[in-house]
This record gives C-alpha cells, structure tokens and sequence, in this order.
C-alpha cells in the first residue's frame, strides 16, 4: 500500500517509485520471493511531502530473480525458416526454437540495413528522427539517448555482447561489461544476471560475393524458389543456393548456443529472443524497403518460471505488430526497469507492455555512396511506400551489392532486353507512391497506388505517413551535406527540434517536388528563393523530376548559392536543361571540398552525366589519388565514374 500526501513538484519521482514498487510485485508473483518492508521518505521544496510504505519489496537488489535475457541475431535474412513456411529452408533448430516459443507474424525492422537498422536497436529511437538513417555515417546523438545496455548494467544486469555493434553513431562502450569475440554471460560473477548478444555473421550477404562450386552447394540450385522479379539465371540460381546453405549454417549456430545455455543450467531462469537485423540478402531485399528488406523472423522463447510473460504458449503465433522501436522499450519492461520517456516505441512484452500499434514505419536514405530517400508504413495487410526522389532508379549502381554474382547478371539480362515486365521494374524511375496488398502480393510487384478501388486507403495511409513524420520530427529531409556540418557543432536531433527546423514547410515542399503532378511548378518556382535552403533544395529536386524550363533563370542563379547542397542540385537541374558548362563547374569545384558527403552528392551527378562529366576527370583523379587505397564512399563513387568512362 503506498500513500502519498501531498502533490507539488515531485510527479517524475514519485513515479518513478511507483514503477520499481509495481516491477518488484511483479517478479514475487512470477517468482514468489520473499516480501521485504521498506521505506520512502522524500522532502519536497515549498510542501512537506510524506510518502509511507507499508508494503513493498527489494527484489531490485536480488539478482536472483529477473531473467536472464539472451539474444541470438543473425544477419541479412529474411524468415527463410521452415517455422514461418520455407518448405525448402534447413532449420531445424529454429523450428524447435518456434515450438517452444511464440512466433512473431509481423515483426519489422525500421531499415533494411544493417548500420541504421542497429542503431534503431540500441537507442530505442528513430534514426530519422536522430540523425543516423544514413548508411555507415557517425553523427552524435543528445546525451539522453543512452544505449539501453546502460540502463541494464546501472540496475545489475552482466552485460555482454559478441561482438558486433555498426550503431551508426559514437560508440558508448560503457554499456557493457565485455564486447569481443569472446564475449559471453560465463563470463558474469556469480550469481548476477545477465543480458547476453550472440551475432551470427555467417549469413550475411557478404557470404555470396564469392561462389563456391555447385558440386559443395547443400540445396539444388535447379531447385532454390526465385522471387518473380529475379531472372532464373545460373548466377542468380547459385547464389540464392548458397545463401540458403548459409541460412542452415546459422542454424546450426544458434544450436550450438542454445545447447551451450542448456549445459550451462541457466536455461529455466532465460528468455532467450532470435530475430534478423533485417531483411536480405540478395538484390531488391536489402536496403528494400519491401517484404524482402523489412520483415524479419522473431521467436521468443519463455522458460516455465517466466511463461507468465508469454503472449501465448508454447508452438503458438502472434500477429501483434512489433519493430525494432520496440525492442528496447520490450527489454527493459522484461527486467523491472523503468522506460525512459525519449524512447519512441513501446514494450510488447512485461509489466510496462502498451497497446498494439496500428502500424510498423522504416525508411530509406543515403545507401552507401548512393543518394535516395523512401519511406513506408505497414500494417497487418499493407505497404505504402512514399518515395521522395523518385526519379532515381531502384538499381542504382553500389559498389557492395554488386559483388554479388547474381546482381551482375541480373543488370546483364535487363542490358540484353530478356526481362519481362516484372523484373524489369528494377532498373526504372520509382513511383511517387507505391501500394501493396501483402496477403496476395507478398513480393510487392503489383503496386495498387493508381487503382481507384483502393484510393481511399491510399488517402489514409498517405495521411499516417505524413503523420508520423511529423511527430517524429524527420531530419532526413535535410541533405547530408548540411547535415555533417549541422553535427560538427551540435546534434542532427537537437536541430531537428529546434524552431530552424522548418520541418511542415520543408515536407510540404519535398511532396510538392517528388509528386510528378506538374501543377505545383508554379510554387515550387516561388520556393527556389525561399528563405530556408533546405526549403529551395527541395523545390530544385521539383525542377530536376519535371525538368523545369521556365525556372532555367533561377536554377542558373542558384549554382552560386550559399549552401552547396543547393548548388550540387542546382547543377543536376541545369544540365538537364542543357547546360552543360555550367553544371561542369559547380561540380568540380565540390569535388575540392573538405565536406565528403558534398562530394559524394556531386560525384552522383558526375555519374548521371555519363560522357558530359568527362572534362571533370582530372579533379576525380585528384579526388582517388588523395585517397590512396580507400573505401570511403567518395572514392568508391569516384573509381565507379572512372571504370565507367574508360580512364
């Protein structure tokens, strides 16, 4: 019984106590530890304030009874197991996992990439919304969005991760007790509970750049299912073989480490989570924002002590939608700790366990050296996906993808004419909106966004996508340029809101300018003088998508603008008009610049030039020769454009 006498100034603390009371009763239930009597005296300025505890508990200090939590992630696959239906997946311990644990139906990742999708894991945030959506970038983040393994090591918690991080932002090594290749919870004193992370590699896409010999493949490349919009090539048969062999490898893997838990005697007091960092691997998967690149497995095993906290028994299936927003919210319900408020999702699981969302949100930016902007929200039956530069192809050329043998041959049929219709979409301009009906597309190749019999749903969900960007306060809408130097003296976040972040003007300018409706020109026209640059970059990337020629003036004007940004699209725009020149010398003075990510934004232009970037080849040659051996993204854009023109 907890009484409270008085009301000024102490809510936040108060709470705080509420939630420790309300977790430790909980573990004594699930548990049944022994009740401890303590005692609360707090002093209030202005008003005395008495809080009496009558009843209360102090399982906080007793280890013994929070679970262990054990994580098991893999990389870059989607639910290719035989628990969520791949008749030709060998898991078989995966599917014992799913047999004594509860199957997630709709579980997503926020990115379908590693970097951003990891960072979404680790500070409970959206990357949009922090400043670290962009491939491989190091942007800082405020200092309250500490990574969640802090507030497990502050309450008690051994926490250990083998080994990777990629968090896309400043490490924070203070979250754990041990982070290598050795890591590992036996490693804990005695007695202390534990948060333990085993990444598994093997699967990563990385695993198909170099081809092994048909005679060593486990599964029957003549045999491996290719989604429709993959050319049954023989490099694309081989390496979706061999990624399915690396799939069985991993779950060979986390075998071996559920063994190792149960021979180690803590499995009753473990609830152990396997899932995906997101989708993958091969093209049109990863860095996706489809099926292929966002949805995720995730089994959730219970032992019998903690069955209480299951959303259903063992073998059983959820379609509660989760993402990985709510992975760090979900563990520190688990283990009695209280959620901070800056974290953006909410707990599926404990005493702290909110209502079901309506929707799953991702998005896409820079990838590698390649520049785009996409982003999608999903509910149990749809897929809208809002591409804010449509007139970027999805193929665009990046460097790591394409060491994979299938993804050469894929652009070689599509360069001979032998595709169909399906998997020719690939190497087209995006739509300004795409629409999918989940249940009976689930390769996402029939897009509904034009279909008159779904356009009010359309209208809703173009609606919950603005929504959210809004409330999430979105920076990615600033250009990446303006971004590195925004974090040199401060946080992407704290920009993004702050009063300068005129986020309602700047997305009702980057969905005039992606729309393709040329009936915003005329104020798209008007915006090219706004006050805000990120506002004019916007209304530029409208002239480069209609080709604008009534704003050649202003275009031209703007290759002298104060923000490069705005000048590299300036001169994207006027070479698409014709001017040649005077997009040659913009770029070329970028490419001297002491901003990379300028440079990579002007290096993107040079390649769209093809033949006409040509006079600029010897800056690109400074530009590599400056960068001896390095796999910068500047560079990698760089030798692209050199391969490309033949120097």
């Amino acid at each position: 019984m907890l009484l409270i006498l008085s009301s000024n100034g102490v809510g936040a603390r108060i709470r705080e106590y509420q939630i420790k009371i309300t977790h430790t009763c909980f573990f004594i239930l699930i548990g049944g530890v022994s009740l401890i009597r303590i005692f609360y005296n707090i002093m209030i300025k202005q008003t005395l304030c008495l809080v009496f505890v009558l009843l209360g508990c102090s399982l906080y200090a007793q280890y013994s009874n929070r679970p262990n939590i054990l994580w098991i992630v893999s990389e870059d696959n989607s639910p290719f197991l035989g628990c969520y239906g791949d008749s030709f997946a060998t898991t078989p311990n995966l599917d014992r996992l799913a047999e004594q644990g509860v199957l997630y139906k709709h579980a997503f990742a926020t990115a379908p990439v590693c970097a951003p999708s990891r960072s979404t894991l680790i500070t409970g945030m959206y990357p949009p919304s922090l400043g670290t959506e962009n491939m491989r970038s190091n942007y800082p983040v405020p200092q309250h969005a500490k990574f969640y393994a802090t507030y497990l090591r502050e309450a008690g918690y051994y926490t250990s991760n083998n080994s990777k991080k990629d968090y896309n932002t400043v490490d924070q090594p203070q979250a754990w007790d041990e982070s290598s290749a050795k890591a590992t919870y036996k490693n804990r004193p005695d007695g202390k509970p534990f948060f333990a992370i085993f990444n598994l590699t093997v699967s990563h896409e990385s695993a198909v750049h170099k081809p092994i010999s048909d005679a060593a493949l486990k599964h029957d490349p003549k045999r491996v299912p290719i989604p429709p919009y993959h050319p049954r090539t023989k490099e694309m048969e081989h390496d979706w073989a061999q990624y399915y062999d690396k799939v069985e490898q991993m779950d060979a893997q986390v075998g071996r480490i559920l063994k190792e838990l149960e021979e180690s005697g803590l499995a009753e007091n473990t609830i152990v989570f396997y899932y995906s960092d997101h989708g993958g691997v091969l093209g049109r998967s990863k860095r996706f924002l489809f099926e292929s690149g966002l949805k995720i497995p995730l089994i959730i095993r219970f032992p019998e002590k903690w069955r209480g906290l299951a959303p259903g028994s063992p073998g059983s299936q959820t379609d509660r939608i989760v993402s990985f927003l709510d992975f760090a919210p979900t563990l520190l319900s688990l283990t009695g700790i209280p959620i901070p408020e800056h974290m953006q999702g909410s707990a599926f699981l404990g005493a702290q366990q909110g209502a079901e969302h309506s929707y799953a949100y991702g998005f896409r930016g820079r990838m590698d050296e390649r520049i785009d902007l996409s982003r999608t929200i999903r509910n149990k039956k749809y897929r809208y996906i809002r591409n804010y530069m449509p007139h970027k192809i999805y193929g665009q050329y990046l460097e790591y993808l394409w060491r994979a043998p299938s993804m050469a041959s894929w652009e070689r049929e599509y360069n001979a004419g032998r595709l169909n219709e399906v998997q020719n979409q690939f190497w087209q301009e995006k739509p300004a909106e795409e629409l999918y009906d989940i249940e009976k597309d689930p390769h996402n190749i029939h897009n509904l966004a034009s279909d008159p019999g779904h356009a009010a749903l359309l209208k809703v969900l173009r609606k919950e996508n603005h929504d959210w960007l809004l409330k999430s306060r979105d920076i990615g809408f600033v250009p990446e340029p303006m971004l590195l130097e925004i974090s040199k003296s401060g946080t992407p976040f704290d920009f993004g809101q702050s009063p300068k972040y005129s986020l309602e003007r700047i997305l009702e300018t980057a969905e005039m300018a992606s729309s393709r409706d040329a009936s915003f020109m005329g104020s798209l026209r008007l915006r090219l003088k706004d006050s805000d640059p990120v506002v004019r970059y916007w209304a530029v990337i409208g002239a480069i998508i209609q080709k604008d020629k009534s704003a050649q003036k202003i275009l031209t004007s703007l290759l002298k603008d104060q923000e490069v940004s705005v000048r590299i699209a300036a001169a994207e725009a006027v070479f698409g008009l014709g001017d040649i020149n005077g997009a040659l010398k913009v770029l070329k003075q970028v490419l001297k610049s002491d901003n990379q990510m300028a440079r990579v934004y002007a290096l993107n232009v040079l390649e769209q030039m093809g033949e006409d970037a040509r006079p600029a080849l010897d800056e690109v040659k400074i530009l590599l020769k400056d960068n001896p051996g390095g796999g910068d993204y500047d560079v990698r854009a760089a030798e692209r454009l050199v391969e490309l023109l033949g120097m």
